[in-house]
């Protein structure tokens, strides 16, 4: 529990500090939010009397300021765009990314393990190289460039799949229905953090392989399955469960551009959005929830290896 409670405190000052980066950022962004609600052809007067009502007039500290105290209590604000509260708009929004991120993550868990494995235990061989230069293509391609070819292939010449979107409109919206428009948008995400997870599993139990006392077990003559289970796999896995853990950090921000390629209802095409609109509440709390995320994610990762590797929780 001290340990925990050590990595709570110490999330304090990075939060705070993220959440000045993220406001600084949107606000030194290019353009003008009065200009983009109004109008080009608005005039100065009435722009000056939005910024007035907005409080965008104000010093930036003070706007930091009021803008953190009414996050801190889960008041956003209002979105200026459509006057809703953006709570209410980012809830059920963050609600369909969590679908699609633990989707992804699932299969790119039972991916990335999978192969790695088999690599690790041919290695050198023709499925090893063969694996390794497979991920790192599937790595290096954009999430974008993936979901339109997946869309060209499986949804419009082959007719397997759906386009776009969360649920189809003219069906009965069960869950065979979601798990349909969900394939394409999960595989899309899952390909990348699959092939890093690959590649680090891989490279993670070669060398554990080659390791003193599992070439000394390995010669007694201890069952392989024994081998791998107590002396190889329990050794690699906190560098495994730490690239694992970032990956789920990396899918629920990485998503937004598959998001708007399949019209997934997530933060993501939220967050695009409000972006093109220039609505200033809802950027803020997005990339705010979304950095928290991927906060608790390293938190729970160090949870886990500190569980499989009693010498952290003193370090």
């Amino acid at each position: 529990m001290a340990f925990i409670a050590r990595r709570l405190v110490g999330v304090v000052p990075v939060i705070l500090g993220v959440s000045i980066v993220i406001f600084l950022l949107i606000q030194l962004a290019p353009g003008d939010t009065a200009t983009a609600l109004l109008g080009p052809q608005a005039t100065e007067a009435s722009k000056e009397e939005l910024r007035r009502a907005l409080g965008l007039d104000k010093a930036l500290p003070i706007q930091y300021g009021v803008w953190l105290g009414h996050a801190l209590t889960g008041d956003f604000g209002r979105s200026i765009a459509t006057q809703i509260p953006v709570f209410d708009l980012v809830l059920p929004r963050l609600v369909n990314t969590l679908i699609l991120t633990f989707a992804s993550l699932l299969l790119a868990v039972i991916i990335g393990y999978a192969i790695g494995l088999f690599a690790a235990l041919r290695s050198n061989s023709i499925f090893d190289r063969l694996a390794m230069s497979v991920a790192l293509l599937a790595g290096s391609a954009p999430p974008f460039w993936l979901g339109l070819v997946l869309v060209l292939l499986f949804a419009i010449h082959l007719r397997w799949l759906p386009v776009s979107g969360m649920q189809d409109l003219a069906g009965d919206g069960g869950f065979v229905d979601l798990l349909l428009h969900l394939i394409l948008p999960a595989i899309t995400t899952a390909l990348g953090p699959a092939a890093i997870i690959t590649r680090i599993v891989r490279s993670s139990l070669v060398e554990a392989l080659q390791r003193p006392h599992v070439r000394v077990a390995r010669a007694k003559g201890l069952p392989r399955a024994e081998l791998l289970q107590r002396h190889v796999i329990l050794n690699a896995l906190p560098s495994i469960v730490t690239i694992t853990g970032l990956q789920l950090g990396y899918l629920l921000g990485g998503a937004l551009l598959t998001e708007v390629v399949f019209a997934w209802p997530g933060l993501g095409s939220l967050l695009y959005d409000s972006i093109n609109a220039r609505d200033l509440p809802v950027i803020q709390a997005t990339t705010l929830l979304i950095a928290l995320a991927f906060v608790l994610a390293n938190i729970i990762v160090d949870v886990i290896n500190a569980g499989l590797d009693p010498r952290l929780r003193e370090a």
